[in-house]
Order: structure tokens, then C-alpha cells, then sequence
């Protein structure tokens, strides 16, 4: 059966719970009296929610004096949660990560701490260095386990590197020669037909945890890495390098097919890491969250480029003002992964794309064109833990230009409107959000995300059993809204990027 309700209100952010009227057909109409009200970059308004928040319970510091500056960042930025964030995903920020050799009981008092957050602890792994990762990991994930919470690992270090140099990975020219592709600023970038003798090694590199966190009694519930310049991949001077490799055009007679050829190296891709990542993890540990970087359910294309990417000449594409989408394969689904994890960054070439008069949401239409997409696109049992980041991610003003001296000149995107944009995400079905930056950002980069997310935590409900009433993104300044619908009711926040001052009517249908 069709609902098809009507949301009329002012035009400016803010977060209201609708409740639509059972019948076929009928309409539901909420009018808010209030006047526009400005927003906190610090806190977004939220419309029924008591703004008189008491104080803080005060915490013993004292313990926290020997924890590294970054962690001790997080707890004095980020405020015990108002509302209990449930059995849902914890939220994961870059800067509470690695807090060094802890003794059982400092490791039980941070990881207790940071849950009264909101926030989960995160520990990597060190191939090649098991006693340092023992050392770091095992307390933590010894306090986690007592605590009934997510065990954390960073597996980033042990995926590189398959292109590690070895001359049998190299391509091979005409006249036998072998030669590297050094169009992604790394060495050592080789054939994709030569990493089959490299799957066993590799995978070595993570036997050794699996197995002592096996023999510790000790789950493994969140298992991430940041795996990019490694491996098969079609950009840059790929198609070319293999053009000239003469095994790759006797693996690919239609090597002249862009598509095809983008579709035979994700392939290969992903099942690298399928073997070597995904299936070691959860044979073991089979309730495992398992993903990787950027690596998400799409719509066929993909609506930005990452720092190391440069436009492909004569690849398949959809131009919008100055954008070019390329199309992007299906890899998603024969990784083996257990969620998907989306990249929404304001990268700083982006800004240049549209021509909105409108700075901010120059920023907000590709950021959440990036979001809207994979939550539209994702199966509902697989979780999207998203990273997301503030700061203006200075890659030039042109893909492929590189960095530009002094940083990014493209205009800050406001904090109000990326807070915002946390809002959408939330209400547009992405579970949790981890948050990377710099070091020199991790103060203001947690001041902006975490109150945000904090504050979500009051729509428990919603969040967890909610269905995204919507997907669009306007192509023009104006009205976003983004929702929630859980039976007959819907959580529903609206931003409107012109500063309207009329009412608007919205018209949504939800099944």
C-alpha cells in the first residue's frame, strides 16, 4: 500500500518526526510557526530537542596523563553521549586509533571512556612486527571483549604490498623487456596477469593474528583497511601500460574496450582481496564487519576521483557543468565484503566543477550525490561505515594537477553546511561515520562530527529501523531534505542552501 504524505514547512534546517495517516491516498500536512533561526556551526538546531543540556559529569583525568596527544584530544573534545547509542555501530574517528602499549586496566578505563562517547577504539596491525601489534592490540581488545563491545582492527599495513618490486610482476614489453607503470606516483606498479605466486605470501601476512586472536578467546568484530595504490587498477596510464604489455594483450584480446578492461582488472582486484583479506577474516570469524577503502554497491558510476587519480582519455563518461563521472564496475560484490565503505571528502578540484552561486553547496551537491549513491544502491544487510572529512583536501583545482603550493584555494566549506551534510547521511541510511584527517585537524575535525552524531543518538528508532524516504539530490541550490520512515511516521530534516525565506511544500511517498 502507497502513503503519499506532505510535509509543508519553513525553510531552513531542522529535524522533525512526521506522523502520516494510515490511509490509501490520504495526506499529511505539518506546518511549522516558527521563524528561520541561525544555525550553530558548532550544533545543528533540531526542532524538539531541549537546548538546555546539563552539565557534564566530571571524569578522572588523571589516569589519562601518559595516554599520546591525539587520543587525549578525542575524550576532552568529544562529550559523553546525552542519548545511548543502543546496539548500534559505534562512531569511528581516525584520532582514536593506536594509543600505544597499554597496561589491562589503563586500556579498560579508555576503552570505557571513549563507549561513553560513542566512539570506538581502533588498533592496526604491524606485519612482520607481531610482539609490537601483541603489545598495543591485545589490551584493548581484551577491555572491548569484557565490555560487550566492537573489537577494532586497522588491517592496512599487512595488505601492501603486492607490487612489491619482484621483476616476475612487471609488464612486459615486445621486445621482452620488463617495464613499470609509474603513472600513480609509486613505484613499482606492474602487470595484473603476474600477482597469482603473490596470493599465499600475502595472506601469511595476516595468519599470525587471526590465529592469536583465535587462541586469546578474543572476536573480531570491525576489520578495515585504506588498501589504494596496490594491485590491478584501470586509471591513469594503466590502459596504456597494458596496451604495450604483451602478456596483458594476450590475456585481453578486446584490450581496445575501456569497459571491458575496467571490468577484467576490479575483477581481479577483488578477488585479490577476497583471498588474501575477506575470506582468512572471516573463516575465523564469521560475524566479522570486513571493507575496504572506497569500495562500495554503486550505480555504475562513480562521481569522484581520489588524490592519485588522473582523467583516462576515451574512457566512458557523464559530463555535468565541468564533471566528468566515470563509470565504475560492479566490484563491490565479489570481494566478499561485510560493508561498504563510501569516501564523501571535499575534494578541492570539486568546487570548480559546478557553477552554483551558492559556495557551500557546491561542495554538498557532489558530497552527497557520493552518499546518496551507495545508500540507494547498497543491500540492506550490508552496514555503510562512511568516511567522511571537513577540511578542504587540497589535490589542486584540475584532476590530475596535484597539490598547490600553500594549500587549496577553492573557499572552505562552512561548518554549518557540512554539519548538515552529517544529517543527510544519517537520514539517508548510513549506519555509522569515521572520520579521517591530519593531525593538526583532529581538534576541530571531532568538534564538528561528533556533536552531530551524538545528537542523532535521541532517534534510536529511526536509525535503526527507519527506510531512507529519498535518494534525491537537487541540481540546483535550494531545499535538501532527507528522512527516515518507520512505520507510520517519518524523521525528516530539511536545509535549504538559499536562505529562502517561504514556506515549502514536499511531497513524498513511502510504501
Amino acid at each position: 500500500m502507497w502513503h503519499d504524505g506532505m510535509l509543508k514547512r519553513m525553510a531552513w534546517g531542522g529535524l522533525m518526526a512526521v506522523a502520516g495517516l494510515m490511509a490509501q491516498g490520504a495526506t499529511t500536512t505539518a506546518v511549522l510557526e516558527d521563524g528561520p533561526k541561525t544555525l550553530s556551526g558548532e550544533r545543528p538546531f533540531i526542532i524538539g530537542l531541549n537546548e538546555n543540556f546539563p552539565e557534564p559529569e566530571k571524569e578522572d583525568t588523571m589516569w589519562k596523563q601518559d595516554l599520546p596527544d591525539h587520543i587525549r584530544t578525542v575524550l576532552d573534545v568529544a562529550q559523553p553521549l546525552e542519548h545511548s547509542r543502543g546496539d548500534r555501530l559505534p562512531l569511528y574517528v581516525w584520532p582514536a586509533m593506536n594509543p600505544g602499549p597499554l597496561s589491562d586496566e589503563t586500556a579498560l578505563r579508555l576503552v570505557e571512556a571513549l563507549d561513553k562517547r560513542g566512539i570506538g577504539l581502533v588498533c592496526s596491525l604491524y606485519a612482520e612486527q607481531e610482539e609490537r601489534t601483541f603489545a598495543e592490540a591485545l589490551p584493548v581488545a581484551r577491555a572491548q571483549h569484557k565490555l560487550g563491545l566492537h573489537v577494532n582492527i586497522n588491517a592496512t599495513q599487512p595488505m601492501y604490498s603486492f607490487f612489491n618490486g619482484d621483476e616476475r610482476t612487471a609488464h612486459v614489453d615486445e621486445d621482452g623487456n620488463p617495464f613499470w607503470d609509474d603513472s600513480f606516483g609509486k613505484e613499482h606498479m606492474g602487470c595484473p596477469f603476474t600477482l597469482d605466486f603473490r596470493i599465499t605470501p600475502m595472506r601469511e601476512r595476516l595468519r599470525p593474528f587471526i590465529e592469536r586472536y583465535r587462541e586469546e578467546g578474543l572476536p573480531v568484530d570491525f576489520v578495515f583497511a585504506d588498501w589504494e595504490i596496490d594491485g590491478p587498477i584501470e586509471w591513469n596510464g594503466a590502459w596504456e601500460a597494458s596496451k604495450r604489455c604483451v602478456r596483458c594483450r594476450e590475456e585481453m584480446p578486446d584490450l581496445d574496450n575501456f569497459l571491458a578492461f575496467q571490468q577484467r582488472l576490479r575483477s581481479l582486484r577483488s578477488a585479490l582481496q577476497r583471498k588474501v583479506f575477506s575470506t582468512p577474516i572471516l573463516a575465523s570469524f564469521p560475524q566479522a564487519l570486513v571493507g575496504n577503502y572506497a569500495v562500495y554497491p554503486n550505480n555504475g558510476f562513480r562521481y569522484w576521483y581520489d588524490y592519485f587519480e588522473t582523467i583516462v582519455p576515451g574512457q566512458p563518461e557523464i559530463v555535468e557543468q565541468r564533471a566528468r563521472y566515470r563509470h565504475w564496475a560492479n566490484e563491490f560484490e565479489t570481494t566478499g565484503y561485510t560493508f561498504a565503505m563510501p569516501v564523501v571528502y571535499p575534494w578541492s578540484w570539486t568546487y570548480d566543477w559546478y557553477d552554483f552561486d551558492m559556495p557551500d553547496y557546491r561542495w554538498v551537491y557532489n558530497m552527497l550525490k557520493v552518499a546518496s549513491n551507495a545508500a540507494e544502491y547498497r543491500h540492506k544487510d550490508i552496514p555503510l561505515i562512511t568516511f567522511v572529512h571537513w577540511h578542504t583536501v587540497n589535490v589542486g583545482r584540475n584532476v590530475g594537477d596535484g597539490p598547490e603550493e600553500g594549500g587549496a584555494t577553492a573557499p572552505q566549506l562552512s561548518e554549518w553546511a557540512y554539519q548538515e551534510l552529517l544529517w543527510h547521511l544519517l537520514l539517508r541510511g548510513h549506519d555509522t561515520l569515521f572520520l579521517w584527517c591530519m593531525p593538526e585537524e583532529n581538534e576541530k575535525e571531532v568538534a564538528l562530527l561528533h556533536p552531530v552524531w551524538a545528537a542523532a543518538q535521541e532517534y534510536g528508532e529511526f536509525l535503526d529501523n527507519g527506510v531512507p524516504t529519498t535518494y534525491y539530490v537537487p541540481d540546483q541550490p535550494g531545499l535538501v531534505w532527507s528522512g527516515l520512515r518507520l512505520g507510520n511516521r517519518t524523521l525528516m530534516r530539511t536545509t535549504d542552501f538559499v536562505n529562502r525565506e517561504a514556506s515549502m511544500d514536499i511531497q513524498f511517498s513511502c510504501r
